[in-house]
């Protein structure tokens, strides 16, 4: 892919999120409305698209606030948790995953760390 010009790394990665989210959540909005018979705008799918980009940053800074205020670099499952906390079935659904990837990681055998060779310092760096 060409890097639109004026735009970083980070931005073109941003852009390229944000569109692939727009896609599946157009997509999921079309399966919904042929479910159900309805009919719904472009303009509406569009939106909708949006706002759920919007909520998924805010939620994203949300959990990266309680993993820093536990004091850990890293997200944790439960840091996500917390952020869906007032939603019972979203909850529920990040759980029921949760435990199905835990349970994953458990099969596998597990991988022994290979020590980074000792390296002298670049002259040039």
């Amino acid at each position: 892919m060409k890097k639109r010009e004026g735009l970083s790394d980070s931005q073109c990665t941003g852009q390229r999120l944000r569109n692939r989210l727009k896609l599946a959540v157009i997509a999921t909005a079309e399966r919904e409305v042929q479910k159900h018979e309805m009919q719904i705008s472009p303009h509406v799918m569009t939106a909708l698209a949006d706002l759920t980009f919007k909520y998924a940053e805010e939620l994203a800074k949300d959990v990266e606030l309680f993993a820093h205020h536990a004091g850990r670099k890293s997200v944790m499952v439960d840091d996500v948790l917390l952020a869906a906390h007032r939603n019972e079935d979203v909850v529920a659904k990040l759980r029921a995953f949760a435990r199905s990837f835990t349970k994953s990681k458990e099969h596998q055998p597990e991988k022994k760390r290979k020590r980074a060779p000792n390296k002298e310092p670049d002259a040039c760096a």
